[in-house]
């Protein structure tokens, strides 16, 4: 990933943080993930490109941006937020403490309301079981596990894709890289 999108993407994971730090239990791993996936997702099907070009790859729980772990491991070294684990009736998950509030001067007017929305989509219309479900759609299903899911696969409809239709894809992507 390119520095200045990295960064960028690096902006994005401290702003959804910095906006659910005020109960940091209502914002876990799965659902930071999610609230990525579909902020870049919907800026891509509503602006015509994504917010930050991260990659997203397919993980058992949905998909889930390939430099989530190095970034916010650069995000606790830098003091900006602290990665915890707690208690979740009975289930281990993660929680970001925020020390630093994140500035929204990166997004355009209309890419901070499409991520507020989807922060608020993903944190009070679900739990991270029923965000994950959710995200469970015929585009994550399409590939494999560790697999990367590209933002146009958003204007993909449902149906049944064959095996040839699967290698021209692959071999698509390998020409992209």
């Amino acid at each position: 990933m390119a520095v200045a999108t990295l960064n960028r993407f690096k902006k994005l994971v401290h702003y959804v943080c910095s906006e659910c730090a005020s109960d940091p239990a209502k914002l876990g791993a799965v659902k930071l993930n999610k609230a990525l996936w579909l902020s870049d997702l919907r800026a891509f099907y509503m602006l015509g490109s994504p917010i930050t070009s991260a990659r997203y790859v397919k993980r058992e729980f949905g998909p889930v941006p390939s430099q989530i772990l190095p970034v916010l491991r650069e995000l606790q070294r830098e003091g900006v937020l602290t990665v915890q684990d707690a208690d979740h009736f009975g289930n281990r998950k993660k929680e970001f403490i925020v020390h630093q509030s994140a500035t929204d001067d990166f997004l355009a007017p209309e890419e901070k309301e499409i991520v507020n929305r989807t922060i608020e989509f993903v944190t009070e219309q679900h739990t991270a079981a029923s965000i994950s479900e959710w995200s469970h759609d015929h585009i994550w299903k399409a590939a494999k596990d560790g697999e990367e899911i590209p933002h146009y696969t958003v204007f993909a409809n449902p149906g049944e894709i064959t095996d040839e239709e699967r290698e021209w894809g692959n071999m698509v992507l390998d020409e992209g890289r």
